[in-house]
């Protein structure tokens, strides 16, 4: 299906088509190849990320990704689902799991996703926190891409007074705008919104560049950077999401989900990470268990001071390798 998005303010529009190509009976739809673009590029930030800066095996970051997938997909549908129960459009079960015709939430994703890369790391014994930090910037860039595939199915916009004035308003049909009348929700059509989707996009490659060119330069502790992501989407997602005509409700009220979820990732954040920069021990400390046993002593002499360590302790030192330290494992818990 064709559609015309136009920003008059620019002197441009675009036509595009919902549809990239069919075989047979199948219709592969732009949508869902952006969708799976931005996964793809998560996997591979996700992959060099975890084995060469946090030392995770690779087969552990492809069996996260494997069970994260599937699990995140389910999540975005039961988000949906449970915020449109109103809606009248569930008769049967099919229509509950009917993704297919769309529907998904994203912070649904975002949280059953989260919860599967926990549960796995506690039964493999591998530092969560750790694990969320290389996550969670890949995350981050999946959303940059993933929110192109809302520009190509003209949704995901928003309104506001005087958006009509500004030089990068969007035109196109069915826009609208939701107010409620005596606690009814009731569709408005408006002429121009607020490319949501780009405000959101931009603020995700933003936060991606900080982190990447910044923040995990300078790590201290374990967590830092997830605490980093979980505060910005947060704090952007909710103030754009006020924006929005066609935001999920929480059920029975008129509260956006987006607006509560990310004002209180936001709060989460804050306090994550003041716990964490006093629970956890600096970066630098997690290495010493890896350096050869008399490394850790500290040992204070004069200038022309020798120090003559026991025989057998330079016989033990000669003799001894240093252990391995292909990968980074320990008991689960980020202390």
């Amino acid at each position: 299906m064709d559609k015309i998005i136009a920003f008059p303010g620019l002197g441009f529009q675009i036509e595009l088509n919902t549809v990239a190509f069919s075989l047979g009976s199948l219709t592969v739809k732009w949508y869902g190849i952006i969708l799976t673009l931005g996964i793809i590029a998560a996997f591979v930030y996700f992959y060099k990320r975890g084995t060469k800066t946090e030392l995770i095996k690779g087969d552990h970051i492809y069996n996260m990704t494997l069970w994260c997938i599937p699990l995140a997909i389910v999540g975005a549908r039961f988000m949906y689902v449970i915020t449109t129960l109103d809606s009248g459009n569930y008769k049967t079960f099919i229509d509950y799991i009917a993704i297919w015709e769309g529907g998904i939430a994203i912070y649904g994703a975002i949280i059953a996703g989260g919860l599967t890369i926990i549960i796995y790391c506690k039964a493999k014994k591998i530092r969560i926190l750790k694990t969320l930090d290389c996550l969670a910037p890949a995350v981050m860039l999946g959303q940059v891409i993933g929110r192109w595939g809302n520009f190509v199915n003209g949704e995901c916009y928003g309104w506001s007074e005087g958006v009509g004035n500004l030089p990068w308003r969007m035109q196109m049909s069915g826009t609208y705008k939701t107010v409620f009348v005596d606690g009814v929700a009731k569709k408005i059509t408006v002429d121009f919104v607020h490319p949501t989707f780009l405000y959101e996009s931009l603020w995700n490659l933003i936060g991606f560049l900080l982190i990447n060119l910044i923040f995990y330069k300078k790590k201290k502790f374990n967590g830092q950077i997830f605490c980093l992501y979980m505060g910005w989407y947060g704090i952007g997602r909710a103030f754009v999401e006020m924006l929005r005509t066609d935001s999920l409700y929480i059920t029975g009220t008129q509260i956006k989900a987006s607006v509560l979820i990310g004002f209180i990732a936001f709060a989460t954040s804050i306090v994550m990470y003041i716990i964490l920069a006093k629970k956890n021990k600096p970066i630098k400390e997690d290495l010493s268990e890896y350096t050869p046993k008399f490394a850790g002593i500290v040992m204070q002499t004069a200038p022309d001071e020798q120090i003559e360590l026991p025989k057998a302790q330079e016989e033990s030192d000669e003799s001894e390798e240093e252990p391995e330290t292909d990968e980074v494992t320990d008991d689960g818990n980020d202390n």
